[in-house]
Formats: structure tokens, C-alpha cells, sequence
């Protein structure tokens, strides 16, 4: 008889949707996309949809320029767009109900020119307050960066004062990645990860790697 076929990878988030065999690991449906090609499902989400990306996260900081030497020489990020102050009508319009007064500081940093950047902030009207916070309150919670070799990122890290918050030098294995966690001087707090398969998404390593 013929040999029987090889056993694809487990994945490491099952899907929730009943998607083509091809398909092993996406996300829910939207309404009507059922049984539906990738490429189809992809098409129709942005259809059904009028936010189609995640664009930044924004870090407050209370000095623009020093934050954005530390992401450009600790992390490697590039600085996309330097420094610059707004003010006038144009922030008061956009922020003025949430900060009165606003002047807003502001730099991107990235690793590419895409949509995913950090973007530091500054508003020299309303210096930040520095605020503790535990990993398990509400709100935004961290900051994933990827790298291709975690353990040899994170003595380079270590060796320029990066705090780290997880004792394991090589990392831990969990849903087909290694990880380790850090914080900046801001108390943003960062998770590294290190693919097992450098080829899928991190939400879609597999399993036992």
C-alpha cells in the first residue's frame, strides 16, 4: 500500500472558523464569509470592514530626544521621522478635547517605512508622570518584537543595561516560539520572540518546534 502522507504541524492557535483544509490556522469569520478561499476571505474582510490595519503604538515619554537615541542605539529601531514639536490649530483639533493646551513632540522609529512603528511622544505642556503599573491591569500591556536569535539579542541587550524581566537566558518555549520579556527606561514593557518558522506569522508557529 501507499505510504501514508506526512502529518502536518499542529498549530499553535487552532482555527476557529470551518476554513478550507488548506488553511490549517485563521482567524473568526466575519459575517458571510463562510467556506470561503483565503485569498476570497481576504478580499471580503476588507469589504466588510472600514478598519483595515494596526498602524503605530504610541510610547508618552518625558523627553522626546533621549527616547528616541535609546530605541536607535539600545534596539536598532531607525528613526523614521526626527523630532518635531505641533502646535496651533491643527493638534487643538485633533487632541484639545482630551488635553487642553496641547503641544505635541513627536518622533517615529521602525524597523521599515511600513505602518508598524512606534511613535514617541512628548507634550512639553504636560511633562509625563512616571506610573507603575502590573503586567495584569487593564489597558495596553506590551510591545512583541521579533528577532532571528534570541539568546545572542539578549546579551547584547543585557550588555547595554536592558532590564530584563525574565531570568532564563535562552528564553522559554511556549506556542512554538522562544521568548524572553524587557522593559525600557519608560516602563514599556517589551516581549522578544524568536520564530520557530521564520517563513508564518508568530500567532501561527507550530506546535513542538
Amino acid at each position: 500500500p501507499p505510504p501514508d502522507p506526512p502529518k502536518k504541524a499542529a498549530c499553535a492557535h487552532p482555527p476557529t472558523r470551518s476554513a478550507p483544509k488548506d488553511i490549517p490556522c485563521f482567524g473568526s469569520d466575519p459575517p458571510g464569509a463562510e467556506g470561503l478561499s483565503q485569498e476570497r476571505f481576504a478580499l471580503h474582510t476588507l469589504r466588510a470592514m472600514t478598519i483595515v490595519g494596526v498602524a503605530h503604538v504610541g510610547v508618552c515619554v518625558p523627553d522626546v530626544e533621549q527616547a528616541v537615541a535609546w530605541y536607535r542605539d539600545v534596539l536598532g529601531l531607525g528613526v523614521l521621522s526626527p523630532p518635531y514639536l505641533i502646535e496651533g490649530p491643527a493638534i487643538d483639533e485633533d487632541m484639545g478635547d482630551m488635553i487642553p493646551s496641547v503641544k505635541l513632540k513627536g518622533a517615529i522609529v521602525g524597523f521599515d517605512r511600513s505602518d508598524h512603528v512606534i511613535e514617541v511622544i512628548e507634550y512639553p505642556s504636560h511633562p509625563s508622570v512616571p506610573q507603575s503599573r502590573a503586567l495584569t491591569d487593564g489597558g495596553a500591556s506590551h510591545v512583541g518584537l521579533v528577532c532571528d536569535d534570541l539568546a545572542a539579542t539578549r546579551a547584547d541587550l543585557e550588555a547595554k543595561g536592558v532590564r530584563f524581566l525574565t531570568r532564563a537566558a535562552a528564553g522559554a518555549g511556549v506556542a512554538g516560539l522562544r521568548t524572553t520579556w524587557f522593559e525600557d527606561p519608560y516602563g514599556v514593557v517589551f516581549i522578544l520572540m524568536q520564530k520557530s518558522d521564520p517563513d508564518r506569522p508568530y500567532w501561527r508557529q507550530p506546535l513542538g518546534s
